[in-house]
C-alpha cells in the first residue's frame, strides 16, 4: 500500500470526490474557453508486436482500447475509478496554442536532440563498451502556468503491473526496492531525470515506462493542450551521449497524464519504444492502471 503525497494545498472530501466521479472528459477548447483560462478569475512502425505500454491509451492506428477516467482521493480513502469514453478528439492546433502565449511559467530551449526517433519506432539501445548505466532525461514547456508537470517510472512485470506497491519512482517515492532506479532533478538541458542501472534491475522487471502528470489537472481542468515541447532522451551514462530522442508533437486536450516513452527487454535486448500516447487519469489512477494499491 503505498500513500503517494499530493501537492494539493488541501485534502479532497467526500463531495469533492463525488463531482469529480461525475466529470465528463472535455471537449477540444474553444476560443471563448481559451479567453476564459487567460483571465484573471481563471485558474509506427513496430518490429516486435509489443504493446505501447501495457495500458489504455489515445485513440490511434496502433492502439484501441478505451480509456478510463479517475478521480482524486484524500489520503483516508481508495482511489474510485469509473468508465468514460474512448478518447478520440484531434490535436489542438497552432491557433490554440498561441493563445497561451502570454505565459509567465519560465520556459527553456529544447536541448539538440541527435537520434531522434518518430512516435512509434522502437530502437534498441546499443550501450556503448560494457556499461550498464542510462539517464533518462526529461524536459517539456507549458503554455498555462498552472501546469505543474511530474515524472514518474513503473517498473513492470511480463504482465504489465508492477511487481509490488514501491516499485514505481517520482518525486515522493526517489528509489526502487532493487536500488536499480532513481528519481532527481536534473542538472542540467532537462528538467527530472529517470537514473536506471540495467545491471542491478531486478529480475522480475521487463519495462519501465516514463510518465508525465500534470498536478491537480483534474481538479484545475488542466490538459496538455496546454503542454509543449515536451522530449525524452536517453544518455549512456558514462560517456553523456545520446542514445536515442523523442519529442513530441501531438497535444490533446482530454489527456492528463502523458507515456511518453518506455525501455522493455526483448529476446535479451534492452530497447526504447516512442510511446507519446496518454489517458484521462492523475498519477493515482496510474498507480492503480499499473497495479500499485494507494492508500
Amino acid at each position: 500500500m503505498v500513500n503517494i503525497p499530493m501537492k494539493s494545498k488541501s485534502p479532497v472530501d467526500s463531495q469533492t470526490v463525488l463531482s469529480l466521479n461525475q466529470e465528463r472528459i472535455r471537449k477540444p477548447l474553444s476560443r471563448q474557453d481559451i479567453s476564459e483560462l487567460n483571465s484573471p478569475s481563471s485558474v509506427s512502425s513496430s518490429t516486435d508486436h509489443q504493446t505501447a505500454s501495457g495500458s489504455s491509451v489515445h485513440n490511434h492506428p496502433s492502439f484501441s482500447s478505451p480509456v478510463h477516467s479517475s478521480s482524486v482521493s484524500d489520503s483516508s480513502a481508495p482511489v474510485k475509478i469509473r468508465n468514460s469514453t474512448p478518447i478520440n478528439s484531434a490535436p489542438v492546433s497552432s491557433n490554440t496554442q498561441a493563445a497561451y502565449s502570454t505565459s509567465t511559467f519560465q520556459n527553456i530551449a529544447v536541448p539538440q536532440l541527435k537520434n531522434k526517433v518518430r512516435k512509434g519506432q522502437k530502437v534498441p539501445l546499443n550501450l556503448t563498451g560494457h556499461s550498464s548505466h542510462i539517464n533518462v532525461c526529461l524536459g517539456w514547456n507549458t503554455l498555462n502556468p498552472d501546469c505543474d508537470v511530474d515524472v514518474s517510472a513503473f517498473l513492470l512485470n511480463d504482465t504489465g503491473k508492477v511487481p509490488g506497491d514501491d516499485w514505481f519512482v517520482f518525486y515522493g517515492q526517489k528509489q526502487s526496492p532493487d536500488k536499480s532506479t532513481s528519481f532527481s532533478l536534473s542538472q542540467g538541458a532537462d528538467r527530472e531525470m529517470i537514473s536506471i542501472d540495467l545491471s542491478r534491475l531486478s529480475p522480475s522487471v521487463s519495462k519501465i515506462v516514463f510518465v508525465l502528470t500534470i498536478n491537480e489537472a483534474l481538479e484545475k481542468h488542466l490538459n496538455f493542450s496546454m503542454i509543449q515541447d515536451a522530449w525524452v532522451r536517453v544518455l549512456d551514462s558514462p560517456s553523456d551521449q545520446e542514445i536515442v530522442s523523442f519529442q513530441m508533437d501531438e497535444y490533446y486536450s482530454n489527456v492528463t497524464s502523458m507515456m511518453i516513452g518506455e525501455i522493455y527487454l526483448y529476446h535479451g535486448t534492452w530497447k526504447f519504444n516512442a510511446v507519446g500516447n496518454g489517458v484521462a487519469r492523475d498519477l493515482a489512477g496510474l498507480c492503480e492502471l499499473y497495479g500499485v494499491q494507494t492508500a
